[in-house]
């Protein structure tokens, strides 16, 4: 098979996600044959570095053969059984172990297949929570200033990029915002820990007047990605747990995209020394190998919900809830991270990837150089409306697959790289930096 075979093909039969489609009428799509590593390769022999694991889903980069033979080993056993009245091992194994990666502070496990679906359970979770605590008027959720959380109805409630959410305004029911405490909005000779405190303060005001009517405030842990990837001090995490307990407002951390070793730590929040209500996790929890997406939460929420009533039970579902493949993928990751002792190496790995960036921030377009663990990104001044696209298929001239969001550009790699795989992507990538006007 021939690209122009496939892609033709394709933009006759496929709608691709987040994707005006007549952008591809003069900016191709790429098919892609096969990948390994860190590689896309597609039909004609071209390759391109995933320098964003593809939507953040791949961590030991494509084609890893202990997860493709757990796959295939678990799809000789059971691929799939209904979650409703009946259960199997990977489900439960997955649980117990994830569960002991919080210290047992979140001990139970509900399951679905992405992320903006984890996000709909903890938002219904929490608000039937609250009426089953004969609390019914705690139906609102809160969230950041700039935040992302997922696109379905449910989601999109609670995500302040307008892009995505004004569209479909008709439909939502919107929560209120907070400010967000995104480093970037320091003034002069003030730090990162006091931004922090002065959006805490914020929240602090907001809940003393609407808590009674509030269910939840949702956040993602350290980074807010989608908005530009708006990385904060810990010290806010600290102060919203403290806040949540006060006004008796639940906590969410959204981990789907920074969970999974992600910052640093295996579970973002872990940095801030504290424990969400609800935990979100999904993207990288298989491996970028199946759709997953799983909602931790406690004890005090589960016993909730144990009752005779059914009315009084957690009402949500879908067919493949909790599948035996997925889930396989899953235990398979979380074994690459203990025989490879992934965090320790990606200490290594992060810091060699901010000292490689470091040169970028000498470009006069590039403004607020930053990382947090396995995520490096910056901000173009002065970028016109086209730069993310052009400066997408200029990366992708030189081997490279970035994909800006809006001014910023970031890196998001698997976890796979070496100290060459590192000098290439940086030394390409300004390059590509130096070739694309703002």
């Amino acid at each position: 098979m021939k690209n122009t075979d496939l892609l033709a093909r394709s933009l006759a039969a496929v709608w691709h996600p987040c994707t005006q489609m007549k952008v591809h009428a003069t900016l191709p799509l790429i098919p892609v044959a096969r990948a390994r590593g860190l590689w896309l390769h597609d039909f004609d022999g071209r390759r391109y570095f995933d320098a964003i694991s593809s939507w953040w889903v791949n961590l030991f980069g494509h084609a890893e053969p202990r997860i493709g033979a757990a796959v295939a080993a678990q799809l000789a056993e059971l691929e799939h059984v209904m979650l409703a009245g009946f259960t199997h091992g990977p489900v439960v194994e997955l649980s117990e172990r994830l569960t002991a990666l919080c210290g047992g502070a979140l001990g139970h496990c509900f399951y679905a297949s992405d992320g903006a679906s984890a996000t709909e359970i903890a938002l219904k979770m929490s608000m039937h929570y609250w009426r089953n605590r004969a609390r019914p008027e705690k139906t609102g959720f809160v969230s950041l200033a700039g935040s992302y959380h997922g696109e379905t109805a449910g989601a999109l409630a609670v995500t302040d990029i307008a892009l995505f959410r004004d569209a479909y305004a008709p439909l939502l029911r919107a929560g209120a915002t907070v400010a967000s405490p995104d480093a970037r909005r320091a003034e002069p000779g003030e730090s990162a820990q006091s931004v922090a405190e002065r959006a805490a303060a914020e929240l602090e005001t907001w809940l003393a007047r609407h808590h009674a009517g509030t269910a939840a405030l949702i956040v993602e842990p350290l980074v807010q990605c989608a908005t530009g990837m708006a990385m904060y001090d810990a010290h806010y995490l600290r102060r919203a747990r403290e806040l949540c307990s006060r006004y008796e407002v639940h906590l969410i951390a959204d981990e789907i995209a920074v969970g999974c070793g992600r910052t640093g730590t295996f579970f973002a929040h872990e940095q801030a020394g504290m424990r969400p209500d609800f935990l979100c996790l999904s993207k990288g929890i298989s491996g970028g190998y199946l759709p997953l997406s799983v909602v931790m939460t406690t004890d005090a929420v589960y016993e909730a919900f144990y009752d005779d009533s059914t009315a009084r039970g957690f009402l949500h579902s879908h067919s493949y809830t909790g599948n035996a493949l997925a889930c396989r993928a899953a235990l398979a990751t979380l074994d690459i991270f203990a025989a490879d002792g992934v965090l320790a190496a990606n200490r290594h790995r992060a810091a060699r990837l901010g000292e490689l960036a470091a040169p970028l921030a000498d470009l006069p377009q590039v403004r607020k150089l930053r990382r947090c663990g396995m995520i490096v990104a910056w901000d173009v001044a002065g970028a016109d409306a086209s730069y993310a696209r052009r400066l997408f298929a200029a990366a992708l001239e030189h081997e490279l697959l970035l994909r800006p969001l809006g001014n910023t550009v970031y890196w998001m790699p698997p976890y796979v790289m070496d100290e060459a795989d590192m000098v290439w992507l940086a030394e390409r990538t300004l390059r590509v930096m130096q070739a694309v006007a703002p």
